[in-house]
């Protein structure tokens, strides 16, 4: 093991272990170098890395701390490393939305409110019968937005917030191209919203198989 690395796992370990918690200041170069038996090279390499995963926070003059390690800052790298997809790969993460997203919108069957029912009602209300395609997508992205949120897990919300960027493109093209796509989407979309409606969490998951598969099976084809 290189011996940044083996100061990351040093690090990592004093996190995990609980000897360091979110939002801690971590000790003195020179102390925290010792205690851990590294030098202090390798220990600012450590730390250089991960900040840049937002595991740490240095702030200049003050010292280095401990972040909220929540998860959405967390998966602020996974956002990064998205921004560089080819576009060959829009397949592969729209295979991992329909994997995940049908499980987030069967959960939100059992949590959504009143009140986020009518939010989200509102929106597909606002949007009509007749939008266009980038008033479509955009409202496709908070639409999804609104029930992931719903399904109580911070993890699973900032995955599928990091994953649809890079099928935003390719949603678009859709809506240009195929000729039912604006008004399929929109049926969809009110199925999905009856689904929750009526607490049917099976059905809920069905019908988000299907749009996020409809958009699939039309990019599979065209490609």
């Amino acid at each position: 093991m290189a011996v940044t690395d083996e100061a990351i796992e040093k690090i990592k370990d004093m996190i995990v272990s609980g000897t360091l918690r979110p939002g801690d200041r971590l000790p003195k170069e020179s102390e925290l170098a010792a205690d851990l038996g590294l030098s202090r090279n390798s220990l600012r390499e450590a730390v250089r890395a991960l900040s840049l995963i937002r595991i740490l926070d240095v702030r200049q003059g003050d010292g280095t701390y401990v972040t909220s390690l929540d998860p959405q800052l967390l998966l602020e790298a996974l956002s990064f490393v998205v921004d560089f997809h080819r576009d060959d790969t829009v397949l592969e993460f729209l295979a991992v939305r329909r994997i995940l997203e049908p499980a987030a919108t069967a959960m939100a069957a059992s949590r959504i409110s009143e009140q986020q029912l009518q939010a989200l009602t509102s929106q597909l209300d606002v949007l009509g019968a007749a939008p266009s395609v980038e008033e479509l997508v955009a409202c496709d992205l908070e639409f999804h937005r609104g029930i992931v949120q719903t399904s109580g897990n911070s993890v699973l919300c900032s995955l599928l917030d990091g994953l649809s960027g890079p099928t935003t493109r390719a949603r678009i093209w859709r809506g240009l191209t195929q000729e039912d796509a604006v008004s399929r989407t929109l049926h969809e979309h009110r199925a999905i919203l009856s689904a929750l409606r009526d607490r049917d969490a099976e059905a809920a998951r069905s019908w988000a198989t299907v749009h996020i598969a409809s958009v699939e099976q039309w990019l599979r084809s065209t490609l």
